[in-house]
């Protein structure tokens, strides 16, 4: 045999082992995320998802090792958004930003959805459970208790106007079936996005919104708005002085809990491993002091669960709103 044949002999059985031993580490080493990862809001740039979302990306982004682009598709109550997301490739770097309305209570709205909200999506992880509270504009309705708010209504059928955030979304939802429960006529006024649902509240054009705390709170204590009861089951710790609306003794409101959440959601077909990586890192960003701080300090609550747990909580939400939009009559098309 040839010197250099009898080397390479030599040295073959040192390079196998080497390679061998450094397999393990290559199949154990991450190949995702390789590039910047892609979640599509929603709802539009100010609104209460939105602003939720900023105060997670970069931290989620460090988590993941690769940045979070947030891209913003709103319109149609989040369906633009879930249906861009649906059809998009199921390799973990599109997601969607879900709510109790765009991945609940829109099943049972639309009937002709182009997408099927259970099916075509996996539940990768909740962020927050959000309440809402009955904001109102004194000078278009003065009152200060909840019961006054029902007895004028009341007394006035189809003179108040509420704002919403759009067709379909919780803020709609919440007062739909706040109005079902205790017996008012009201004129709904849809708007694109929280941002112009709140400036017309402020601008008198509609009387009141159930909008979400985090989204009121500036305008509550300068005092340009009124709160009159929360929708969560409990008192919110950043507004402690405001009721709950089950606690007003009202016919009709007792039990009554019509707190949302916001969730991200991937394409079916997603790897369960790229999905529960994404979970890992959100639960690693909520469970930061500084971050969970700041974001129940606007009103929310950080819920932390499994991608299976939050697949039975979206299945029972969904539930749960299907007999709300029933109750109430409601229907967008």
């Amino acid at each position: 045999m040839p010197p250099l044949l009898r080397r390479l002999a030599r040295l073959l059985p040192a390079c196998l082992l080497s390679l061998a031993t450094s397999l393990p580490a290559l199949a154990q080493s991450p190949d995702w995320p390789t590039r910047p990862i892609t979640v599509v809001m929603t709802f539009p740039a100010g609104s209460g998802v939105d602003v939720v979302a900023r105060q997670i990306q970069e931290p989620l982004g460090k988590a993941l090792g690769q940045p979070i682009i947030i891209d913003y598709k709103p319109g149609a109550a989040g369906n633009i958004a879930s249906e861009f997301v649906a059809r998009a490739r199921p390799d973990g770097y599109t997601l969607v930003f879900g709510t109790a309305a765009t991945h609940g209570s829109n099943a049972a709205l639309y009937r002709k959805l182009p997408f099927d909200v259970e099916t075509d999506f996996v539940p990768v992880a909740p962020i927050l459970d959000v309440s809402n509270v009955l904001t109102i504009n004194p000078e278009v309705i003065n009152v200060r208790t909840l019961k006054e708010f029902v007895d004028t209504v009341k007394a006035n059928p189809g003179k108040y106007n509420f704002a919403s955030t759009g067709n379909g979304t919780g803020t709609h939802m919440a007062f739909a079936e706040f109005n079902s429960r205790v017996g008012l006529d009201m004129v709904h006024v849809p708007y694109k996005g929280g941002p112009e649902a709140m400036a017309s509240v402020l601008r008198g054009e509609t009387c009141c919104i159930m909008n979400q705390v985090q989204t009121v709170l500036a305008q509550y204590k300068a005092e340009k708005v009124r709160l009159l009861g929360v929708t969560t089951s409990k008192r919110v710790s950043a507004v402690p002085e405001v009721p709950t609306i089950a606690d007003s003794g009202l016919p009709g409101t007792r039990g009554f809990d019509s707190s949302i959440w916001f969730g991200l959601f991937a394409p079916k077909g997603t790897e369960p491993k790229i999905v529960a990586r994404i979970n890992a890192a959100l639960r690693q960003v909520l469970e930061t002091p500084e971050i969970r701080t700041r974001l129940e300090s606007a009103g929310n609550s950080v819920r932390i669960e499994s991608p299976e747990q939050f697949r039975a909580t979206v299945k029972a939400n969904r539930a749960k709103w299907a007999e709300v939009v029933r109750s109430a009559n409601i229907s967008i098309d």
